[in-house]
């Protein structure tokens, strides 16, 4: 099976703002929205929004056992795990197991995340 497939529309519209979701355990300074996901293998491509003042300190550094891209779309992510800040633009293809995070944001940050766990270094 594919990823789900939609017709154009714009995420970043206010009038789609209903359609993003909180992040459990963020207080709301998290939101995510999927744009497409594969429900066989969980390989997705989705938004996460980073309000302003997002603070991810508390969850600490993260790691998956897949591979990862991400891309800043809008504002500025600073990275704790690589002591930088991502500015619009910035790509980075993450091999499994690299470290990242935790994060701090400032203004709002939307990022595009495309990760693919079929791809599991720890699949059976």
């Amino acid at each position: 099976m594919a990823k789900t497939t939609t017709t154009y529309w714009n995420a970043l519209d206010p009038s789609n703002n209903g359609k993003w979701q909180a992040i459990e355990g963020t207080d709301g300074m998290l939101e995510q929205v999927t744009l497409a996901i594969d429900e066989i293998t969980g390989d997705y491509t989705r938004l996460t929004r980073f309000k302003a003042g997002a603070d991810t300190r508390s969850f600490g550094a993260k790691q998956h056992d897949y591979p990862e891209e991400i891309m800043i779309l809008k504002g500025r992510l600073y990275d704790v795990a690589v002591d930088k800040w991502l500015e619009p633009g910035e790509y980075a293809s993450r091999p499994p197991g690299e470290v990242h995070g935790p994060f701090l944001a400032k203004e709002e940050c939307i990022v595009l995340e495309v990760s693919y766990p079929s791809l599991s270094t720890e699949k059976e």
